[in-house]
């Protein structure tokens, strides 16, 4: 597996720093299931203060996870899908990692086991 760049490995830690929190979390879920929200309609999905939800869309968009786009007084998010690749991307490297790990043991597993039963 290849080591991230300086830039790409900050960028992915404020990611995932950003999905550390459930309530970030809620809203990153909010916006994949309705696709484009006011920030009032995400409030309204909330039993924080405005200003706790305001505060949380702003680490979501420091870290690139959200864009907002101004439409008069609106404030309009929507999840960034580049973002959202890079997630799935790291998962799967993750994963194939993991796979390669365990395919390994098998292998170790079985060759042992031949053994055994030729005792």
């Amino acid at each position: 597996m290849t080591k991230p760049r300086q830039g790409h490995e900050i960028q992915r830690q404020q990611l995932f720093y950003a999905l550390a929190d459930p309530t970030r979390r809620n809203i990153v879920e909010l916006l994949a299931t309705n696709g484009e929200m006011t920030a009032t309609s995400i409030c309204s999905n909330f039993t924080v203060s405005h200003p706790a939800v305001s505060q949380h869309l702003k680490v979501l968009r420091e870290a690139e996870l959200v864009r907002l786009e101004k439409n008069a007084q609106r404030r309009i998010y929507s999840l960034n899908l580049i973002a959202m690749d890079e997630l799935e991307e790291w998962v799967m490297q993750m994963k194939d990692l993991w796979d390669e790990r365990f395919d390994k043991l098998d292998e170790v597993l079985e060759a042992e086991k031949r053994k055994t039963h030729r005792k």
